[in-house]
């Protein structure tokens, strides 16, 4: 971690503005910043805001193996992560001094100190038993990580509830929340870190200290308390000697800020379980408020309707009559109605080219009987043909009348010296009102005259 050190001059205004009793943030010594909870949509999902400082606090579950030494104890593993998104002077990827003192004291504060029943945890001795693993993400930080982190990793694991489990022998079931309720923790007290800077080798004390109170800080000192007064655990940093009275004011405030931080959680915890069993606006949609154009859906706005039929008629009463006047309906058979003019329905008439093809359907009908029946007469049909006077005699028997069908002549077409073609049946006159055509022959091979 590689911090921006301060000037001379910021380091002189922040030791002079804590020797008059005055912080940036406008506290007094033993103020503590507002602390607000919001819970996740899963069980187990927290942030905690320590003013700016904003902490994600994520509980899950497995089902492992049991250590050699505790066969029929759960296994507690807590996680604490410190990324750039939170201030430019975090490493990703390292682990730095911070950390892993940060990480040492979350374990004594929360694992050692028993506030959670390990045995509980245990499903089959020496074979099953749940770990819990509680990861904490620093999203901003403004100074007092530790008890950020505290209080995040035990709201998560009131917030959590582990599926349950029915044990026949040596087979081990595992229920979804749908098939039965996840079950919650076993949790005995609720211990919290409350952090005390001290400043000029301890002539001043501030409590819970921001970041750039942290930068001009001489020692630190953590305690670790639940409301019941019980010291789970303490650590001072810092390489300052501390007084025995300084350490007992020090625990007596710790006390009085544990007290309010409990019930703070167990008011959030108590809320969260009721708007849930309600149905209502849970999680982080909970925190985000309707007046902002991000917001889910608005607020439902009140119509007032018992007025309603006496508006109506005031209103209709005040329009102005219709200028045009519509046509009543002309009914021509139940459930029909015509809609214009009154002009009657012309749809059912036939027209002129439908007449037409039924009255050529019936003709080809007659005709067809008419057929099968001469089929069976033309069965003995006597043919002549003449080719020298191209005639053609049909007769049905010898009795019968002969009749000769003789064609008609076609037009022979005289060929002129010009070229012209001249019709029969029309010369260069205008024939019915048009012009003739005229037509040019030319011998074959046509060759087309050279350019001059």
């Amino acid at each position: 971690m590689k911090e921006t050190p301060l000037s001379n001059c910021e380091r002189r205004f922040l030791l002079r503005a804590i020797e008059e009793r005055k912080r940036l943030d406008g506290r007094q010594s033993y103020d503590y910043r507002n602390v607000r909870i919001s819970f996740g949509a899963d069980y187990g999902c927290c942030i905690v805001e320590l003013g700016r400082t904003r902490v994600l606090g994520q509980v899950s579950c497995e089902l492992v193996s049991p250590k050699l030494n505790r066969a029929t104890e759960g296994i507690l593993f807590f996680n604490l992560e410190l990324s750039p998104m939170a201030a430019p002077a975090f490493e990703p990827g390292r682990q730095s001094d911070l950390l892993v003192k940060l990480n040492r004291l979350l374990e004594r504060c929360l694992r050692n100190s028993k506030c959670i029943d390990t045995e509980s945890l245990c499903v089959v001795a020496g074979v099953k038993v749940w770990q819990i693993r509680v990861d904490l993400h620093l999203l901003n930080h403004d100074g007092n990580i530790i008890d950020a982190a505290s209080i995040a990793a035990i709201v998560a694991l009131c917030h959590f509830r582990r599926p349950d489990v029915s044990v026949q022998g040596e087979e081990v079931t595992l229920y979804t929340p749908e098939e039965r309720d996840p079950v919650p923790l076993s949790i005995h007290h609720m211990p919290i870190c409350v952090s005390f800077a001290f400043f000029q080798q301890g002539t001043y004390l501030l409590v819970d200290p921001s970041e750039r109170e942290e930068r001009v800080m001489d020692g630190l000192l953590v305690i670790a308390m639940n409301k019941h007064r019980e010291i789970c655990t303490i650590q001072s940093s810092g390489g300052i000697m501390l007084l025995k009275d300084q350490v007992l004011r020090c625990s007596k405030i710790t006390g009085v800020k544990v007290a309010e931080i409990t019930e703070l959680i167990q008011k959030a915890l108590e809320n969260d379980r009721k708007v849930r069993k309600e149905g209502g606006k849970f999680g982080f949609a909970e925190s985000i408020p309707d007046q902002k154009i991000s917001a889910f859906k608005m607020e439902r706005a009140l119509v007032d309707t018992k007025d309603v039929e006496e508006q109506a008629e005031e209103i209709i009463t005040k329009a102005d009559s219709p200028s045009d006047v519509f046509a009543k309906p002309v009914l021509r058979m139940p459930g029909m109605a015509q809609l214009g003019e009154g002009i009657e329905n012309s749809w059912g008439d036939l027209e002129e080219s439908e007449r037409e093809e039924e009255e050529e359907g019936n003709s080809d009908d007659a005709t067809t009987s008419e057929g099968q029946k001469m089929e069976m007469e033309e069965r003995n049909v006597v043919r002549n043909t003449k080719k020298g006077d191209d005639t053609i005699v049909l007769s049905d028997s010898e009795e019968e009348e002969v009749v000769i069908l003789e064609p008609e002549e076609r037009p022979k077409k005289t060929r002129s010296s010009g070229g012209m073609v001249k019709h029969p049946w029309g010369s260069q006159k205008e024939i019915h009102g048009t012009k003739p055509a005229l037509h040019f022959y030319f011998p074959y091979p046509f060759h087309p005259p050279p350019l001059p």
